[in-house]
């Protein structure tokens, strides 16, 4: 996967699976016995009309997956989205209007809701650090630190919130790390092995201290990671690289941080925690009397 396959505002059936992801995510929730306490209250035939609206400002992300749990129970069921994913939204919008058989999408609700609530989140944490830096001519990006199992959605909700996707998987790039390094012996040795080996893919390299750029540059290096470094190293690294390749601070990057990086003329600026402990977000799903118009 890469980020060109991540561009559009979608899910492509090829990309990701979402028919198993609901089914499993369904699974998880309703267990062998199914909604007991809606099967038990509701009558068979009873219908229901409801919004689904957030109640804090948010930036969408995974509508169409939430959709998904609803046609699963209720193939009939009646839903207008009133927004779209990647919009910024204040609290009180209303996200999408449905109708249908009630003890289908009061058995959904949970983790429609959930999954929504998590991409949102992240797309909503994401649009902080990208508004955080605009105008400053870097570019945010996510990292592999993901939920397991949920990593091509977190990368999609992130870049709903306007970061660029770096690695998908392992296979997608070369990025030599200090660990790399260790087993290697140095920095030149790990670069010379990576060249060697020709898998036609980009070499990245972090290096934490500026006697470590030539040396990687020198042996073949594409991309740097300047890992924690202070801003006041990150301008020296710029004016050494001087263009050559381009640059990607990590490490010690919240919104506190961030625009003083940003400023210090790197490319590109990773930050693990937009998908791996962004909050939730607070949507609800509430019954409504007015008339459905879908």
């Amino acid at each position: 996967m890469t980020e060109a396959a991540l561009s559009d505002k979608k899910l492509e059936p090829s990309q990701f699976d979402l028919q198993e992801f609901v089914r499993r995510v369904l699974a998880e929730d309703m267990g062998s016995g199914g909604d007991v306490t809606s099967d038990a209250t509701i009558d068979a035939d009873a219908r229901f009309t409801a919004e689904m609206n957030c109640r804090e400002p948010i930036t969408v992300a995974g509508l169409d997956i939430a959709i998904a749990f609803f046609r699963s129970l209720d193939r009939e069921v009646r839903i207008k989205k009133e927004v779209n994913d990647g919009d910024t939204v204040p609290a009180g919008t209303i996200l999408m209007r449905l109708e249908g058989n009630a003890r289908a999408m009061l058995s959904a609700e949970r983790s429609a809701l959930n999954t929504l609530q998590h991409l949102s989140g992240i797309a909503t944490l994401t649009r902080r650090y990208v508004d955080a830096i605009d105008g400053a001519g870097a570019i945010l990006l996510d990292t592999r630190k993901t939920v397991p199992g949920m990593r091509l959605l977190g990368k999609y909700a992130a870049r709903m919130g306007g970061a660029h996707n770096h690695r998908m998987r392992l296979d997608d790039g070369m990025l030599i790390k200090d660990n790399h390094v260790a087993v290697c012996g140095s920095v030149e040795t790990a670069v010379k092995k990576a060249v060697a080996a020709n898998k036609g893919l980009q070499i990245q390299v972090e290096v934490d201290r500026l006697e470590q750029i030539e040396r990687a540059l020198a042996a073949g290096a594409d991309r740097l990671l300047l890992d924690n470094m202070k801003p006041d190293m990150l301008r020296e690294a710029v004016n050494i690289v001087d263009g050559r390749v381009p640059l990607e601070a990590s490490g010690g990057v919240n919104l506190d941080t961030i625009r003083g990086i940003a400023e210090t003329g790197v490319d590109f600026i990773s930050v693990g925690r937009i998908t791996q402990s962004a909050p939730a977000v607070d949507i609800g799903l509430d019954y409504s009397l007015q008339n459905f118009a879908g």
